[in-house]
């Protein structure tokens, strides 16, 4: 369904730190940065981008927004997430685990990153 994701920022080193911290936790590569200046991470037949904004203004982060990426195993989550803690995210909501509801056994773990996006690595149970 989807094509790609992007989210701001307002300091793309930090991001880059941040972000290839994540995706080489989980067997990725490290951001390309793009000749129109935004950083690209290709993943399992996924993109992902960090920019600038392009008029100009401030990134921020939206609020009750939540981006996921998906995970092969509980030990890839809490790399994911160990990783993205030591890399300047901030870790939230519940520590990594097992959540049960509506029918559903999901492993969560949460993290905003150095702007303040919400990010999920999910493994389905």
């Amino acid at each position: 369904m989807f094509s790609h994701m992007m989210v701001g920022s307002n300091d793309l080193d930090k991001a880059k730190t941040f972000y290839d911290a994540l995706f080489t936790a989980v067997g990725g590569k490290e951001g390309v940065m793009d000749p129109k200046g935004r950083l690209v991470y290709a993943h399992k037949g996924a993109v992902f981008l960090v920019t600038k904004p392009i008029d100009g203004e401030p990134a921020t982060f939206a609020n009750g927004s939540t981006l996921g990426f998906a995970m092969d195993s509980e030990d890839e989550a809490n790399a994911w997430h160990a990783a993205g803690a030591a890399a300047g995210g901030t870790p939230i909501e519940d520590p990594p685990g097992w959540r049960e509801g509506g029918g559903r056994r999901l492993y969560l773990a949460y993290l905003r990153d150095p702007d303040g996006n919400k990010l999920c690595a999910l493994m389905r149970g």
